[in-house]
């Protein structure tokens, strides 16, 4: 059997987690919106049309930050068509999906389900086909006290009171060619200052995400990164980040070691801050938003042939693919300086963890990692070192079996996540916290399953699921366990701190 230990020390210290790195993405795509949180025809709609199972399985993931409404459609909408009384809304043609949007859903009802979840409502505005003042009217409608004529509208509708959303992005993906409004950089910049400009003047305390490279295969990374945030300067509150990961290979450890990539992504977006926050000589510098984020591979279907909630990118995820997401969320917190905001895109049916089938609903195997991580989530992340075996990928450089990340609560608490990435042979791991006496187990979970290809169906919906996990020693003020191949576990511990 292998064996790998995890060094740690209180002092040694990334930065304090944001609660918001655990948020989501809910676009009008496919059966996420319609189908999916809503659904009044469903057995379990509540009286405003939510569907009340799905949104009970979401509470479980604690998300934070929800990042709404698109995506590509946000580069088509205009949100004034879904505002006012439903039956006075148009039916639309969302080109970005080529389906069929009803405007049931607008701003209205996604901020009274942003309430109601605790969710931190994250708007996009539309710098593709929309103009700068739409957004800053979109601002003054959600933010502004009334007796203006947007906020009157607000009141009109039904919400005297602002929605006070301090989360906007200015666009998506407008490097994109696909993207409706793609522009080059420079045209870009120049119309995300625009919009920024005159949302700040009706609102200074919001924060902005300005669009960067949404593809690290794009000919354009970094250098679309680099002259869109030396153009808008203080304006960049965040800048976007967007990965999608695959396995056409098969390969099952190449994949697992992908987060080697995700951190380099990371420390180069991050890199380019820091030095345009130097060569311009400002004390404000701009931190990185992960807004899309996942695997995604199996599924394509992208076209929704003029159909109302079209059968769209619904991936069926399995073990191998539950692990990387365990290894985006360790990535994450080993970078905790410079990573503000994640959304794990989506959340249900498209790319999801929960999808939907009439009235029953199933929790995919990615479900189970993002439950175990957000329930420790709160505390300062912790320099990790790992001493172990290695191997070496195809894609990916040399990679250690064990993927980890460490979180220290304000208090006593320290939460340690391990992956054991071996596809065949268990892994003895210790926990050393140099400084500290690590006293007792508080609580544990484990994913793991019989093999990287499982998943779960409405058929067994239990196949890939999360479980107590006990089985920890503590001797000498140590941690250790065993991790049976492909596998995370997710465990709090007592220190003597």
């Amino acid at each position: 059997m292998k064996s790998s230990k995890i060094h740690l020390h209180s002092s040694l210290q990334v930065g304090p987690v944001d609660p918001r790195v655990f948020g989501g993405f809910l676009e009008h795509m496919g059966r996420a919106v319609y189908q999916g949180v809503y659904d009044p025809d469903c057995a379990h709609a509540d009286e405003e049309g939510f569907r009340t199972d799905v949104l009970d399985a979401l509470k479980r993931l604690r998300m934070t930050a929800m990042r709404y409404p698109g995506g590509n459609f946000v580069s088509g909408y205009h949100w004034l068509d879904g505002v006012g009384p439903r039956e006075n809304r148009p039916t639309v043609i969302d080109l970005a999906w080529n389906s069929i949007e009803p405007n049931h859903i607008g701003t209205d009802e996604f901020i009274l389900l942003a309430r109601r979840m605790d969710w931190t409502p994250m708007l996009s505005v539309n710098l593709g086909t929309g103009t700068p003042e739409e957004a800053r009217n979109w601002v003054e409608y959600c933010n502004t006290a009334t007796g203006t004529k947007y906020s009157d509208m607000r009141a009109e509708n039904g919400n005297q009171d602002p929605f006070d959303v301090k989360l906007w992005c200015l666009g998506n993906e407008m490097d994109g060619p696909w993207q409706l409004g793609h522009v080059p950089a420079e045209q870009y910049a120049i119309r995300a200052q625009q919009a920024g400009h005159m949302m700040k003047l009706i609102d200074k305390s919001i924060e902005m995400v300005v669009c960067g490279t949404c593809d690290i295969d794009l000919p354009t990374y970094i250098e679309w990164d680099r002259v869109v945030l030396e153009h808008l300067g203080n304006h960049a509150d965040y800048i976007s980040l967007h990965r999608y990961v695959r396995n056409f290979e098969n390969d099952t450890p190449n994949f697992l070691a992908v987060t080697n990539s995700i951190d380099q992504q990371i420390e180069a977006i991050d890199g380019l801050c820091r030095a345009v926050q130097t060569k311009q000589r400002s004390l404000k510098r701009a931190y990185l938003c992960f807004d899309e984020w996942n695997v995604w591979y199996k599924n394509y279907e992208m076209d929704g042939k003029r159909q109302f909630a079209p059968h769209l990118v619904e991936e069926v995820y399995n073990l191998e693919d539950a692990l990387v997401v365990a290894g985006f969320l360790n990535s994450f917190l080993r970078h905790a300086d410079s990573v503000k905001i994640a959304n794990i895109a989506q959340i249900v049916n498209i790319i999801a963890p929960i999808l939907t089938r009439g009235d029953d609903h199933l929790l995919q195997s990615i479900f189970y990692p993002f439950e175990m991580y957000t329930k420790r989530r709160d505390g300062v992340s912790l320099k990790i070192g790992v001493d172990g075996p290695t191997y070496t990928t195809q894609t990916y450089g040399v990679a250690s079996y064990v993927d980890a990340s460490a979180v220290l609560s304000s208090g006593a608490d320290l939460h340690v996540f391990t992956t054991n990435r071996d596809t065949a042979e268990s892994m003895e791991i210790r926990v050393d916290m140099a400084d500290r006496t690590i006293a007792s187990l508080v609580a544990a979970e484990i994913l793991t399953g019989p093999d990287a290809k499982a998943a779960n169906s409405y058929e067994e919906p239990e196949r890939v699921k999360a479980r107590a996990f006990d089985e920890v020693t503590i001797r000498n003020g140590q941690a250790a366990y065993e991790l049976p191949p492909l596998s995370v576990a997710a465990m709090t511990f007592r220190t003597d701190g």
